[in-house]
């Protein structure tokens, strides 16, 4: 006999509360373009033509000492340094900004800065500024009135503004962080919940807690939907593990760990992922550069094969490898992403079983390629014989 309607619906009814608080913490992807890389410039060394400088930079360093790329590969590097070398960049006010003479004035001029940015049509993608951590109460302090002034010197912040929130150790800074937040927009009359942050994994404390927790889950919850991103900190994190010097870098297993479980923690919530960076540095005479691009290039492709799209960028030399890292990744799988994503959408043999995830996956990398310029839309296009609205749609999973 077949179990009847009511039976079953009262079996079920509980769940539906389940499945509300399932939908609300896991939302799916975020959707639109993340940038490839943050670039953070110290706040003393910020100035009216900041972006352009960094590729104008990057472009003399690969002038001057070369990289073997592929001669479509240099072209679209070179393409890509003159037109938007900077995708993300973050304003620093925290390790990398140093014993400053004033940082109210550094505040007032950066937010300037930015401002004239946008003005000029030379800013970033995305952009923000990293403050001070709020483990210690006198840089808790320092950091709050920097941000302050920074706001009130911005007005309207530009789109995907965001803030930098470093040395999270607790969940309850998070929330107050948010709080902080709200008081900001009332007083500067924006909208509620307009400013968002990114949390800085460079604790042990923000991977597990004191209770043997993973922390991450909770700092989420405490920031609510302000929080847009996890940045992973390399060398705080690894120092802080105890890594002697000379294994403190982003390809040890110990970061490992932390990004995956930086990865299982914000899947499904929409919060973005940023991988650590590389103190080594292009500087020098030509067989340091190349050393330490190679360096470089191989972090950024060990980066993306392990899921995380975008990076810390400290020099402007670095943005030649990571550009060409990206790039590089991207064409070398589109043709077989296109492929397989054509075969799923028309159900066509393919001697691959492709399932809506993998066309959710394979529709992901096929648009980032695009967002970045490693690819146009045509070429995609003509490649999939797909709009690039279909692939949108396969990616929020609106077509199975």
């Amino acid at each position: 006999m077949i179990i009847d309607g009511p039976t079953i619906a009262s079996l079920t009814a509980r769940l539906s509360e389940v499945d509300e608080r399932r939908v609300a913490r896991y939302p799916g992807g975020l959707g639109g373009r993340q940038p490839v890389h943050t670039c953070y410039v110290p706040a003393s060394k910020v100035g009216p033509t900041t972006p352009r400088d960094w590729g104008e930079q990057a472009l003399a360093a690969m002038d001057e000492h070369g990289f073997d790329l592929s001669e479509d590969l240099t072209g679209r590097v070179k393409a890509k340094l003159a037109r938007e070398p900077v995708e993300d960049l973050r304003i620093d006010f925290e390790d990398g900004y140093g014993a400053p003479v004033s940082e109210d004035d550094d505040a007032r001029y950066a937010a300037g800065c930015l401002v004239r940015w946008h003005a000029e049509g030379i800013a970033p993608f995305t952009s923000g500024l990293r403050i001070k951590s709020f483990d210690t109460p006198g840089l808790r302090d320092r950091g709050i009135r920097t941000l302050d002034i920074f706001l009130e010197t911005l007005g309207d912040p530009p789109p995907g503004f965001v803030i930098t929130f470093p040395k999270v150790t607790a969940a309850e800074q998070v929330e107050v962080f948010a709080e902080l937040l709200a008081v900001f927009e009332q007083r500067l009359g924006r909208p509620d919940g307009s400013l968002k942050f990114e949390i800085q994994v460079e604790t042990t404390q923000s991977i597990v807690d004191s209770d043997g927790r993973l922390a991450i889950p909770r700092f989420i919850a405490a920031g609510g939907p302000r929080v847009t991103g996890l940045h992973f900190g390399t060398y705080d994190y690894t120092a802080a593990c105890g890594l002697g010097a000379g294994q403190q870098h982003l390809g040890h297993h110990a970061c490992d760990f932390a990004r995956h479980v930086m990865q299982v923690s914000a899947a499904g919530t929409g919060i973005r992922l940023s991988d650590g960076s590389s103190n080594v540095l292009p500087v020098g005479e030509t067989p340091a550069v190349l050393a330490a691009w190679r360096v470089h290039y191989g972090l950024v492709r060990r980066s993306l094969e392990h899921g995380f799209f975008q990076g810390w960028d400290m020099h402007p030399a670095q943005l030649v490898t990571r550009y060409a890292a990206v790039f590089g990744y991207y064409r070398e799988s589109l043709a077989g992403d296109a492929r397989r994503l054509a075969a799923y959408a028309t159900r066509a043999e393919s001697g691959l079983l492709d399932e809506p995830a993998t066309a959710q996956a394979l529709s992901a990398s096929l648009l980032r390629s695009v967002d970045c310029g490693a690819a146009t839309a045509e070429e995609i296009t003509q490649a999939t014989g797909l709009h690039l609205d279909v692939l949108r749609a396969f990616y929020e999973r609106a077509i199975q």
